[in-house]
């Protein structure tokens, strides 16, 4: 695969992927965990943002040091071994990445119909999702330079409705007295400070996702060894600036009361109480367009899933899903497979979460949530081998950075199963099943594969 993107398209791709759907999505949901505790819903997205920018310093590091075809499943082959690294790429393939891929497209469908005044949960709105994401599989399948450019496209509209609001709303807020009425007012006090913490660090957790996604394209990225450690650093401190300013903002545009009531169109009314209801939805167009941007960042690594696979000759058919169109220079068939694997999860979330009554009983887990567990677990044994093999590192970049690192991931792990409790046990379950599968396609189909390294260069 050619080397086609930019720094600033790596940028994108980290602003782009993390900042969409979850700062809207989960604000009311941030709110709602804390009771209306503006002070603790703000810490949430700082701890979460604070783990955020360690890890992608951590993993910067690594960047500087391997490229080869997945950013990610490179590390972890490079830090454990080849089987580890395959485990670690059959998670991002057939789990982490298609599921949230599939809820972006629904959360996309859910602002379009909160727009237009339809249900959110019923056939419309899952057509439109099931558009979107055939949408930007087509995009990303036919056209990856298209793709590239809606994502930069869409990074910057994405941030014109969050700076309206950040700017807008805190100083509309400080003027009405309407900040300081939401900073000094909890609306539920039952909600214990602890409890309500690590409920909300999980939800800002989905917000803040998707970021390692990015090191999908190093392979494909000119300057990869410089530019995605660049990207990941300057577009993880754009995302922590622009969440906790647009979170300011909001609490200077509505009540929280009125935020946990009106759950789903939430900010469509935060929007209107400052822009006035006609530039209020037309702004909110901005807000679908900015999950757009997102789901399309997101399946930029669906994509590549199965590839970075079979070019280790691993995985499900190798021969066949490690082909490189000769025109669109993608992986086809992996493409095909990523996006039928977003419907399989797309129908999963809907069943599990939308459907009255729910279809999967006890195992109705929130894939927006919980394969995050998974994913920082993932994390750790990366961390560790990073200060054993890495000796010529300076102690900072050693030891400080991926003890913090490894701190940081055991606190989300931590918050994930003291906020959905048995649920985790369920997510467990069908994890351990399709990684049971994972198994039969670890093994390698070829006797070596050290020329992946040389087979992806332009």
């Amino acid at each position: 695969m050619k080397k086609k993107y930019g720094l600033l398209t790596a940028i994108a791709m980290v602003v782009g992927i993390v900042i969409g759907s979850g700062v809207f999505f989960k604000a009311e949901a941030v709110l709602k965990a804390t009771g209306g505790n503006m002070p603790l819903g703000i810490a949430a997205w700082g701890i979460v943002g604070l783990i955020m920018i360690v890890c992608s310093y951590t993993f910067a590091i690594m960047a500087t040091k391997y490229e080869k075809v997945n950013g990610i499943v490179d590390y972890a082959e490079a830090a454990i071994g080849d089987r580890y690294g395959y485990y670690v790429g059959w998670f991002m393939a057939v789990i982490y990445t298609p599921t949230l891929t599939s809820v972006l497209a629904w959360v996309s469908a859910r602002y379009t119909c909160v727009l237009l005044g339809w249900d959110i949960t019923g056939g419309p709105c899952m057509t439109i999702a099931c558009f979107y994401l055939v949408a930007s599989y087509a995009m990303n399948a036919l056209s990856p330079i298209l793709a590239g450019k809606f994502q930069v496209s869409t990074t910057i509209i994405k941030l014109i409705p969050l700076m309206l609001m950040a700017v807008a709303g805190t100083v509309i807020g400080l003027i009405n007295g309407m900040t300081v009425r939401n900073f000094t007012h909890v609306a539920d006090a039952s909600i214990g400070v602890g409890g309500g913490l690590f409920a909300s660090v999980v939800a800002v957790a989905f917000a803040y996702e998707g970021w390692i996604i990015a090191t999908s394209i190093n392979s494909e990225l000119k300057d990869a060894k410089r530019n995605l450690p660049r990207a990941l650093i300057i577009g993880s401190l754009i995302v922590i600036f622009v969440y906790i300013f647009y979170y300011i903002g909001l609490a200077g545009a509505v009540t929280t009361e009125a935020l946990m009531e009106s759950g789903e169109a939430g900010a469509k009314l935060a929007f209107q109480n400052i822009f006035g209801p006609v530039a209020g939805s037309l702004i909110f167009v901005f807000v679908i367009i900015s999950c757009l941007g997102t789901l399309n960042g997101l399946m930029v690594g669906c994509t590549r899933g199965m590839y970075a696979l079979a070019v280790r000759n691993r995985g499900v058919l190798p021969d066949t899903f490690k082909q490189v169109d000769n025109v669109t220079n993608m992986p086809t068939n992996s493409s095909v497979l990523g996006v039928l694997l977003c419907g399989f999860w797309l129908l999963y979330f809907y069943g599990a979460n939308l459907t009255d009554p729910l279809w999967f009983t006890p195992f109705n887990f929130d894939t927006s949530e919980l394969p995050i567990i998974t994913l920082y677990a993932a994390y750790i044994p990366i961390f560790i081998m990073l200060m054993v093999k890495e000796k010529d590192l300076p102690a900072f970049q050693r030891f400080v950075m991926p003890v913090l690192s490894i701190i940081g991931c055991i606190f989300m792990v931590v918050a994930a199963l003291l906020a959905h409790g048995m649920a985790v046990v369920y997510y467990l379950i069908v994890f351990a099943v399709i990684m049971i599968i994972g198994v039969f396609f670890s093994e390698s189909k070829a006797k070596d594969y050290a020329a992946v390294g040389q087979s992806v260069k332009p």
